[in-house]
């Protein structure tokens, strides 16, 4: 059946309908899956108010599903080699009980939608039924950052052809968490032997979890006491060198006496696990249940890995270390991240209205002012 370019036609292909339209003087063929030309007319119709609209996505663009892209948002990681991509896993699966993986929180609500259905009111829906499951505004918001990076990838692809306006959340980016030396000192005996090594290079280093969980024995000369990242191997891309000494020393020189080696007959011992802390022999991967276990036996409930880079910088520049080597240790690239976590505590406070009180102390024994009366003194 024969019709103007401008308003499509329907045709058949066996006893299936199917129907033509041009958009952008690009000619589409589409099928109705229908026996009834009435089915390809309404198609037709709907297609064309589409084009008309500036509504106009195409049919294989209709079809693509949040999966696909959370696929995708994945392989970029992968492909460029990004850092974080522990981090994009955990936005799109988890690991069940039984240590198998399933859908993350993101992927179990929004993975069978298809894209172009997803609007700013089903984003909003999730971020309410997320906040109602008591889930961190940070936590949500990263979520939702994924999401936003899924469409744009699938925009750049061509995949699909736009995204929903998505929404953020206000949270508190002020971090203000750290370990006094007693509490690290407790909360490291809490933990299970594999992460107690962790735990005293985080305090004294500072360093990034991913870069101490990935440590690897390759990076570190123990005659020459140093421990170092290349650059390009790091969040920021600068390298880092750490000198051991005293309990850091102490500590990696266990975890290489510790190391796992298989003894082959006629050959050198050959190591099996080349990080330098695991479980096992095996890299450590998921560590959650033992650190809230510890933070349970030591009431020190809201502590983080991540305190102690802030610890560590703030302990560095207390004890008269250069902040450009302080810098250096711990990886810290900008100076102004550099100060966020150089806290200041209530003893601090004490100690300087302490100090404070005392300098004025000070000034009233040595000062010669001597008050002058004015007025009518009769």
């Amino acid at each position: 059946m024969k019709s103007k370019k401008g308003n499509g036609s329907v045709f058949q292909r066996g006893a299936v309908w199917w129907v033509k339209y041009y958009h952008n003087g690009k000619p589409y063929r589409e099928t109705s899956g229908s026996e009834k030309e009435s089915d390809a007319r309404k198609l037709l119709k709907k297609r064309l108010g589409e084009i008309a609209l500036g509504r106009f996505i195409g049919p294989d663009a209709e079809q693509v599903r949040i999966r696909e892209l959370a696929k995708d948002y994945l392989n970029d990681y992968r492909i460029n080699g990004r850092k974080s991509l522990d981090k994009a896993e955990r936005m799109v699966k988890r690991l069940d009980e039984d240590g198998k993986d399933k859908d993350s929180a993101l992927l179990a609500y929004f993975g069978d939608y298809k894209a172009h259905s997803v609007g700013t009111d089903r984003v909003k829906a999730y971020l309410a039924k997320r906040l109602e499951a008591g889930a961190a505004n940070a936590t949500i918001n990263r979520e939702l950052a994924a999401l936003k990076r899924m469409f744009s990838l699938g925009i750049q692809a061509e995949k699909i052809h736009r995204k929903p306006y998505i929404p953020m959340l206000k949270e508190n980016n002020v971090r203000t968490g750290f370990f006094e030396h007693g509490e690290f000192v407790a909360f490291r005996g809490a933990l299970p032997d594999y992460l107690q090594p962790v735990a005293t290079f985080a305090y004294y280093t500072g360093w990034r979890k991913r870069n101490i969980l990935d440590l690897m024995w390759n990076q570190v000369d123990l005659n020459a006491r140093t421990v170092r990242l290349n650059p390009g191997t790091t969040k920021n891309d600068a390298g880092q060198l750490v000198i051991l000494d005293g309990e850091l020393l102490e500590a990696i020189r266990k975890q290489w006496e510790r190391r796992k080696v298989a003894e082959i007959p006629g050959h050198s011992p050959t190591l099996l696990c080349p990080f330098v802390f695991h479980k096992d022999g095996k890299p450590i991967k998921d560590y959650r249940d033992a650190w809230n276990e510890a933070r349970k036996a030591t009431g020190l409930t809201t502590k983080i890995l991540h305190d102690f880079r802030r610890t560590a910088v703030r302990n560095m520049v207390r004890a008269g270390v250069h902040e450009r080597v302080a810098m250096m240790i711990s990886g810290h690239k900008t100076r102004s991240v550099f100060d966020r976590y150089n806290i200041v505590s209530e003893d601090d406070l004490r100690e300087a209205a302490r100090r404070t009180w005392q300098y004025a102390q000070s000034q009233e024994q040595t000062t010669n002012v001597v008050a002058v009366r004015t007025g009518n003194q009769g």
